[in-house]
């Protein structure tokens, strides 16, 4: 992953629910250069934030055991003008689950109010040969020590 769009997960139920945080700096790549005279976070970041929170919620709902990566997205609401500096809150839910797929949706909330939302991501699963690896990564990226072998507390709020 090479741009990450979330900064820490705060809330994490094993095939429920995933919450977490991002502050949209200015030093962001995408606005050099881009918005000059009034930057705002352009809504694809949005959804690919909402994307990438709520995929890791799949991959650790599975133990890490399956891989999965974003083929739909649909009823997308990402008309912002959140300015960089803003902090939000991202919240990725399951919907439905078999083991071929998962169906999500995930929202991005602001000072409570939604302002962006993906009523349909589905999520492929496909088998990963080393769980072990990916649960390390996702524990470094989502700033939680409290996830033993892929797994860790159902629920709560991140130390």
């Amino acid at each position: 992953m090479r741009f990450l769009y979330f900064d820490r997960v705060t809330r994490l139920e094993r095939g429920k629910i995933i919450r977490g945080i991002k502050t949209f700096p200015l030093s962001e790549e995408y606005l050099n250069r881009h918005f000059t005279r009034e930057p705002v976070v352009p809504g694809v970041i949005l959804i690919e934030a909402m994307s990438q929170l709520t995929g890791w919620l799949v991959a650790y709902s599975l133990d890490f055991k399956m891989n999965c990566v974003i083929s739909l997205i649909d009823d997308i609401e990402a008309p912002t003008k959140l300015r960089p500096g803003e902090t939000v809150e991202i919240v990725g839910e399951i919907v439905d689950m078999n083991k071929k797929a998962s169906l999500c949706r995930a929202r991005i909330e602001k000072g409570g109010e939604i302002i962006a939302r993906g009523g349909r991501l589905i999520y492929p699963h496909f088998p990963n040969p080393r769980p072990e690896v990916l649960a390390e990564r996702f524990r470094l990226y989502a700033g939680r020590n409290d996830l033993e072998n892929g797994g860790g507390p159902s629920a709560g709020e991140a130390p």
